[in-house]
């Protein structure tokens, strides 16, 4: 008994010139595809992209040169360590070690404000989200918050704190006016304005984590707030960092509500005798409303310490990108590790 092979009909030959024209040259297995060929539309729509990117980088790098050359020319330690004094002409008059105090206060009160709020809206939206039409409000209201101009929060918020009910936060005059003006009253409005960005990327961390994460831990008998918990906020902790550290960011930049909850005096006013809690009742300035005023824009008359105080400004953004970046290094081998652990 004969078998016969069936063997498979020979494929044409390749054309004497190699590959097709357009098919581009071969490399690591994949074809390679030539701009030549492209339209010209294309080309043009490329090259702009390049254009565009490259621009950023040179303006950013320039605002960088220009502070870091105006900035260490004038900067000294004597501006570092002393505190400002009054009077018109700002370039004999002290340094800028309140509005650095200020700064970093007003920035803690309004994170630590914002980020348990954030990172439990967060949690409820993304796990729960019932019911549905309340979600969809509270993410609307957020949306409202992060576009609604700083000046507008900064009015709404005098307007609240203005009121009998809230003196115990803010300045009070002798007669029992209140002015609405404090460190605990702008550092509540300057949590508004970090909600969203604390929001925004504890939300996208938390989508981000596997489906199997929840269902192994699930498998082991967890409950769905022990794996909220124990594992999914431990996983996007890298996420609630770089929300952090964003809003951070955003509540040094901000000026209008500096001048209009804090005062912007040039030095720190306490209101009240209880011994930390009279500084946060009482009124201050940031480095933004330092660098306004002395600014040739203000009435300081100093613009050499507003180049300096806008350099060290700028060195707290830049240090605040840096530890956004080790942070989301090293909370990215926690992740993986959290994902091999739900496998």
């Amino acid at each position: 008994m004969s078998t016969t092979e069936t063997r498979p009909p020979a494929l044409p030959p390749l054309p004497a010139h190699g590959t097709p024209a357009g098919a581009g040259r071969r490399r690591g297995g994949g074809a390679r595809e030539s701009r030549a060929t492209w339209r010209v539309g294309d080309r043009i729509a490329f090259y702009l992209c390049w254009f565009c990117g490259l621009a950023l980088c040179l303006i950013a790098g320039s605002i960088v040169l220009f502070l870091a050359v105006r900035g260490i020319q004038y900067l000294t330690f004597e501006l570092l360590s002393t505190h400002p004094q009054p009077g018109l002409d700002q370039k004999k008059t002290g340094g800028f070690l309140d509005p650095i105090i200020g700064t970093v206060l007003l920035t803690l009160i309004g994170i630590v404000i914002a980020t348990p709020i954030a990172v439990a809206t967060a949690v409820w939206i993304v796990e729960y989200g019932r019911p549905s039409w309340l979600a969809r409000l509270v993410e609307s209201g957020i949306e409202i918050v992060a576009g609604t101009p700083d000046i507008v929060i900064a009015i709404f918020g005098l307007a609240l704190f203005q009121q009998h009910l809230f003196a115990p936060l803010s300045l009070t005059a002798d007669g029992g006016a209140v002015f609405g003006r404090s460190f605990l009253t702008a550092g509540t409005m300057m949590s508004l304005i970090a909600i969203p960005m604390v929001f925004g990327a504890t939300r996208e961390g938390l989508q981000s984590v596997p489906a199997h994460v929840r269902e192994a831990s699930y498998g082991l008998g967890k409950t769905k707030i022990a794996t909220i918990r124990r594992v999914l906020l431990p996983s996007v902790r890298p996420n609630i960092s770089t929300g952090m550290a964003l809003g951070m960011g955003r509540i040094c930049g901000d000026t209008a509500i500096v001048i209009v909850l804090l005062g912007a005096t040039l030095r720190l006013e306490s209101e009240g005798s209880i011994p930390g809690f009279n500084v946060l009742k009482g009124t201050g300035s940031t480095l933004t409303s330092y660098v306004y005023n002395n600014s040739p824009a203000g009435e300081g008359n100093a613009p050499q310490k507003a180049y300096a105080a806008a350099f060290v400004l700028l060195l707290i953004v830049v240090a605040l990108n840096f530890a956004v970046d080790v942070i989301a290094r090293r909370g990215s081998k926690t992740g993986l590790e959290t994902g091999r652990l739900g496998a």
